[in-house]
């Protein structure tokens, strides 16, 4: 069973950062692609940053150019920094892997809420 569990949540002002962290049991995720998603009250889940098989990231349109993936390998942690924080990002924030881009996500964790201030 995969193991999985967000950090690094909290309150924050607008215009600040803010680190969550994503640690899994062992290689959870494996040669899966790793990602942040997100949701906020009334409305639908949002895919935040999400790695893919080339190497590369999608970003939302709304966090790009402030938000950055990243992952640790060798603690099988995955991250993601966020930079100018916005009271639209106000969200419970989740982590979670895939194979492909048409897979489901797999091995959710019990998420982290970031609250931003205006």
């Amino acid at each position: 069973q995969v193991q999985v569990r967000e950090s690094g949540g909290g309150s924050v002002q607008s215009g600040g950062s803010m680190r969550l962290s994503c640690a899994t049991s062992g290689d959870a995720y494996g040669s899966a692609c790793g990602g942040w998603l997100r949701q906020a009250p009334g409305k639908e889940r949002e895919e935040v940053a999400v790695l893919d098989t080339a190497g590369g990231v999608t970003y939302a349109d709304s966090v790009k150019g402030r938000f950055t993936i990243s992952r640790d390998n060798a603690k099988n942690t995955l991250y993601l920094d966020m930079n100018n924080l916005k009271s639209e990002d106000t969200a419970m924030y989740y982590c979670a892997a895939r194979y492909t881009y048409r897979s489901d996500f797999f091995g959710w964790g019990q998420g982290t809420q970031v609250t931003v201030s205006s």
